[in-house]
């Protein structure tokens, strides 16, 4: 596939089509849309219901074929497994929601569920690593914008739910089965590699300030419109209007490259690597060899003492006398094993798994949580729970993004004990905080595998990660939360639990959980702090000299 230079129309193209295919592998974050449905409709117990989420979740997050085949195949064929995937989990799905199959086996559901789930992640770790090898001095920012776009699509969907399908499960589950596929079939062609720049774009950062402005205001219009359709009797021509404006925003990306068409740059293009292992020189430049005259990051992620002895192997290596393989440093382009031989790949891993794992617990609970408080208005909890799901958390002053990790992880404690209380009001307030603190650490966890382990195998490093999701959701909601519920509901001998009991002892568990995993926060900042001092010495992202991405 022929590649772009970096700067032109063909990578912001790509960008704007990864936003609606990401919001289409959004849609494993909309299973309490049609949960309760599976529930009534099947007469399934609560903890039978809390494993078809562990299923979603399993899918969802298992992805290290998607992250293997990234290394070897191009996007579109990714995006193609992922249609499939799509149109024939929830197709099982929607036969036996709107019962058109009448009794069928749990077994065929759940892993019709897993299938329908993992479409996600062969839809997300394409337009993911396509872009952040597209654009990787702002890969922090485009992790955290496409991740915040995926976990934007529940809002989108409970969108379309409420104002065009009168919040029917089957019908947004057959949207989920003809919808999906045909959107990624559609922009699967835009979403190729390109040529990445090796310096710093100043338009780059524009472009992206405008994306951002108008995924949070996406995200705000989104919440305001679905409290105003739950609390207030709207026509259809003001809900198809709605549906209009929400489409105008997710286009918004296409703007840049239009503008990019319209007032072209005068300045010079950047020059290209297709890796930074490329010696690049421009027609007419002195061809200097870049090793030569190192950046400060790349010689600070180099050697720091040498001898003569090791001057000597070099000049031998050079030579072709020796052949010496350095092992990565944190920082440059790692395989998956060597990055597993790492402790803080391992700190990472934990942090996501206890952070992400515990929230996923209440997100998959969602509509059950609020039913036992006496709420029945679900859709408007799933969109406050991702209302800033997206925002993009970045360093500070060469403090690692894993700082807001350990702050994250710190508000969520306070959230489950406000949950736990049950206190009149809070149940949007703390649904929201924990969304926004659950959507931010999936994209640090993202962001901090790039910038610690490198591009060239980022796939399947970030999906090894995500594993930590689906562990969660099996131990604190397949096998805690469902078997409390499931309780407290036995001891009231009523079809459905009531009350803060059906909860309160889960949410203390979780509390305690993320307790840990700010601790393991704080131990993994400290660690990697002087990778970011590294890294962000001239105050924005420079990528190192020997990290190389495909």
């Amino acid at each position: 596939m022929q590649a772009v230079k970096a700067g032109t129309r063909p990578p912001w193209v790509g960008f704007a089509a990864a936003v609606w295919v990401g919001i289409s592998a959004g849609n494993s974050y909309c299973f309490p849309l049609y949960s309760h449905s599976l529930k009534t409709v099947l007469g399934f117990s609560q903890q039978q219901l809390t494993i078809l989420g562990v299923a979603n979740d399993f899918g969802e997050n298992t992805g290290i074929l998607p992250g293997i085949a990234c290394n070897y195949f191009p996007p579109w064929v990714v995006l193609l497994v992922g249609v499939f995937s799509c149109f024939f989990g929830y197709g099982v799905i929607w036969l036996a929601i709107s019962q058109t199959v009448v009794n069928m086996p749990y077994w065929v559901l759940w892993i019709a569920l897993v299938l329908a789930a993992n479409s996600s992640a062969w839809l997300g770790t394409a337009v993911i690593v396509t872009n952040l090898r597209n654009f990787p001095l702002s890969r922090g920012t485009v992790a955290g914008l496409l991740k915040g776009y995926i976990a934007l699509s529940a809002a989108v969907f409970t969108e379309v739910c409420t104002m065009l399908l009168n919040g029917s499960a089957p019908a947004i589950v057959l949207v989920f089965t003809l919808g999906i596929p045909v959107i990624c079939l559609t922009l699967m062609y835009y979403v190729r590699p390109c040529t990445p720049a090796s310096e710093a774009d100043p338009s780059e950062n524009g472009h992206f300030l405008f994306t951002q402005g108008t995924s949070l205001l996406l995200a705000i219009f989104l919440l305001s419109t679905t409290i105003l359709k739950n609390t207030l009797n709207l026509n259809d021509t003001i809900s198809y209007t709605f549906i209009a404006i929400m489409v105008v925003l997710l286009l918004s990306p296409l703007a840049i490259p239009i503008k990019m068409t319209l007032f072209p740059a005068r300045k010079k293009l950047l020059r290209p690597a297709e890796s930074s292992d490329s010696l690049v020189s421009v027609e007419g430049d002195s061809k200097t060899d870049p090793l030569l005259t190192p950046s400060s990051s790349a010689a600070n992620l180099t050697s720091f003492h040498e001898s003569d002895s090791e001057v000597n192997m070099l000049l031998a290596v050079g030579e072709g006398a020796i052949k010496k393989k350095r092992r990565p440093r944190r920082g440059e382009d790692f395989s998956f094993h060597e990055a597993m031989m790492k402790a803080d790949f391992w700190l990472l891993w934990m942090t996501y798994f206890l952070g992400v794992g515990s929230g996923v617990t209440v997100l998959n609970n969602l509509a059950q949580i609020g039913a036992s408080l006496g709420f029945d208005d679900t859709n408007t909890l799933l969109t406050s729970a991702i209302f800033s799901a997206g925002l993009v958390a970045v360093p500070l002053n060469t403090i690692p993004r894993t700082f807001w990790t350990m702050v994250t992880q710190i508000i969520m404690v306070l959230t489950y004990l406000l949950y736990a209380s049950a206190l009149d009001g809070t149940l949007y307030a703390a649904t929201a905080l924990l969304g926004t603190c659950y959507g931010v650490q999936i994209a640090i966890m993202i962001s901090t595998s790039s910038e610690l382990f490198g591009l060239k195998n980022f796939g399947i490093i970030f999906n090894f990660m995500q594993l930590g999701n689906p562990l969660g959701a099996l131990l604190f909601s397949g096998m805690l939360a469902g078997y409390i519920y499931d309780t407290e509901e036995a001891k009231q001998g009523t079809s459905s639990c009531m009350g803060p009991a059906c909860f309160r002892f889960t949410f203390l568990v979780l509390a305690c959980v993320c307790g840990v995993g700010t601790i393991l926060s704080l131990i993994l900042t400290l660690r990697i702090r002087p990778v970011y001092q590294m890294l962000y010495a001239g105050g924005s992202f420079r990528l190192p000299q020997s990290a190389g991405h495909r």
